[in-house]
């Protein structure tokens, strides 16, 4: 539990157990150090996945009362994640991170695959799901709209091209996507 919150020339720490559990300087916003945090765990993860023939989709951190939760999303192209190698990943991942001390406080590894709504985080995640049906939602309203849902016809030049129905074809630019999953249809 955070009890209070000391200053030390333009950095603050967060104090709770008695030590500080970051160091953030001023200038840095809490967003800013958690995506840093993001990279420093995709860098030490990475090869560890390649050599089990996984690859990075997407991690979380955020925090809680029982400490930190890092949240780390792979995939498996073909074939897709089994339980077992969420479990290998949690295990070898969550030692290289504890031995680095990447995370200085108490946190959780939680691993899991995408899921059927997954997430598609990089240019790669357009091109290979081109004729899948997906939901955008944009950072700024397109025509007054802001969520689009349709099959994914093309990806090229940075922008994604939906076929929202057979008469209308919404280009929609890298740039503007604020998130897109795939959209599951029974």
């Amino acid at each position: 539990m955070v009890k209070s919150r000391r200053e030390w020339g333009g950095c603050f720490a967060e104090v709770g157990r008695g030590r500080p559990t970051f160091f953030i300087p001023k200038f840095l916003g809490l967003e800013t150090v958690i995506d840093m945090l993001v990279e420093k765990v995709k860098g030490i993860a990475e090869p560890i996945l390649a050599l089990l023939g996984l690859s990075w989709v997407d991690a979380a951190y955020g925090r809680s009362r029982q400490g930190g939760q890092l949240k780390i999303t792979i995939d498996r192209v073909p074939g897709g994640v089994t339980l077992e190698d969420c479990a290998q990943v949690s295990r070898f991942v969550g030692r290289a991170l504890d031995v680095n001390e990447v995370i200085p406080d108490r946190y959780r590894l939680e691993v899991s695959s995408p899921g059927l709504d997954r997430r598609l985080v990089s240019r790669e995640d357009f091109v290979r799901f081109v004729g899948r049906k997906v939901r955008v939602k944009t950072r700024r309203p397109i025509d007054d709209q802001k969520v689009f849902i349709g099959h994914l016809s093309k990806f090229a030049d940075d922008t994604l091209y939906l076929q929202i129905d057979p008469q209308e074809m919404r280009p929609v630019a890298w740039a503007d996507v604020a998130e897109a999953r795939l959209e599951v249809t029974f």
